[in-house]
């Protein structure tokens, strides 16, 4: 089987300025990741077997001075002493644990330090989603040619818009090769004339790299859900909010809200860090209705929300972003992380409806225990964790579901 992931940067930029949040503020905490199939799906025998012989490549990644001369180049607020760390990273197959079950269905986990262990989510997602259509025999007859127009329709229309959009689609991919088609097609219809809207690069740092663009990305849910298990949910998003200016001094971009819903997130969104960070990205729930709440927020502190960026990336496609542009740029700076949409969007091939998620931790590595933890979300029947957690969770912010 080839080698899927070949360079150490195919990977999304937030996982790497998460890496350094943790290295900076947890250095010694421990997590457990379990990966999620939301459509249940039943993998071809054998598959478990050729993923964790994907997962022996990884032990193979090294991140060259190309990359890390890049990543200073475009990526000025990551303190310079992350960069010799990166240079010492190397994967281990043994944080990772990958097994079918009787029916076939995919079980796979991680465990190990944070630090570690934080830069396999995306990796190990891309390697599982282009595994399974190339065993199940789906990527022979793609037609990159044909994406690579049909990628440049939706930038044209997202452009003529208005629209500032990046893109965010490393994790559900068909393969590297869609993602750098779609992106190179986005750069060659933004760069073809002057347009209303903007092309802003890529999360993943390798194709932005490639095309010599910008890296996009801040952070992901699992920074603040594994907060929220080491302290609790209630003041998570404070404490969260307090490490990232720790580590970036000011240059702090959008902050992710929704780990454990609004409500509670409003409560720690004070003055000062509503000053200092960029905007927010919304990810979960009805995109007006989360977008009314930002802006009276903004209001009630005395800021303008149209001097705030509001990120909108919930399961996007061009239809959805130019919905909201047409209501949202009345209220903020809008701009979209569309995935899925741009990197899987073959005619007749279904989309894997995949995910990884943190979901226990421990401050130390001197903890004889691990603390449960779970991410709530806005858009019922989507909360990720167990069960009882979820309810312990829900009860300790009085979440209401809707």
């Amino acid at each position: 089987m080839k080698q899927i992931i070949k360079h150490f940067t195919d990977d999304d930029l937030y996982k790497f300025s998460m890496c350094c949040a943790v290295i900076e503020n947890y250095p010694r905490a421990q997590v457990k990741y379990e990966f999620v199939d939301r459509d249940d799906t039943v993998y071809p025998a054998g598959f478990a077997d050729l993923l964790n012989e994907q997962i022996g490549y990884l032990e193979h990644l090294e991140i060259t001075e190309e990359e890390i001369a890049f990543m200073k180049r475009r990526c000025a607020y990551i303190p310079q002493w992350f960069y010799p760390y990166l240079k010492g990273f190397r994967y281990k197959r043994e944080w990772l644990k990958a097994w079918q079950d009787e029916e076939g269905h995919l079980h796979v986990e991680f465990e190990g330090n944070w630090s570690d262990t934080i830069l396999l989510e995306v990796k190990v997602l891309a390697i599982i989603s282009e595994l399974y259509y190339i065993v199940t025999g789906q990527t022979d007859k793609l037609d990159y040619e044909a994406y690579y127009k049909k990628s440049y329709c939706k930038a044209e229309r997202l452009l003529e818009a208005g629209c500032v959009f990046t893109d965010f689609g490393t994790r559900r991919r068909v393969a590297l090769e869609a993602e750098s088609t779609c992106v190179r097609a986005f750069k060659d219809c933004y760069q073809s004339r002057s347009w209303k809207g903007k092309f802003v690069g890529t999360s993943n740092v390798y194709l932005a790299m490639k095309y010599d663009l910008v890296p996009v990305g801040t952070m992901a849910h699992e920074f603040i859900c594994a907060i929220g298990g080491m302290y609790g949910p209630q003041m998570a998003n404070h404490i969260a909010m307090n490490a990232w200016r720790n580590t970036f001094r000011g240059a702090l971009g959008t902050y992710l809200y929704d780990s454990f819903g609004w409500d509670i997130f409003s409560m720690n969104f004070s003055e000062d860090f509503a000053n200092l960070f960029k905007g927010l990205r919304i990810d979960s729930g009805d995109n007006r209705e989360q977008l009314e709440k930002i802006a009276e927020k903004y209001r009630s502190l005395g800021i303008d929300p149209r001097t705030k960026q509001v990120i909108f990336s919930n399961a996007l496609d061009t239809d959805g972003a130019i919905k909201i542009q047409s209501y949202a740029e009345d209220y903020c700076q809008p701009s979209f992380g569309i995935g899925t949409h741009f990197t899987n969007d073959f005619e007749g091939l279904k989309p894997m409806n995949i995910v990884i998620k943190l979901v226990a931790v421990k401050i130390t590595e001197l903890w004889p225990f691990y603390n449960d933890t779970c991410k709530l979300s806005e858009d019922k029947g989507k909360h990720t964790g167990k069960p009882e957690v979820v309810k312990r969770f829900m009860e300790a912010v009085h979440f209401v579901e809707k």
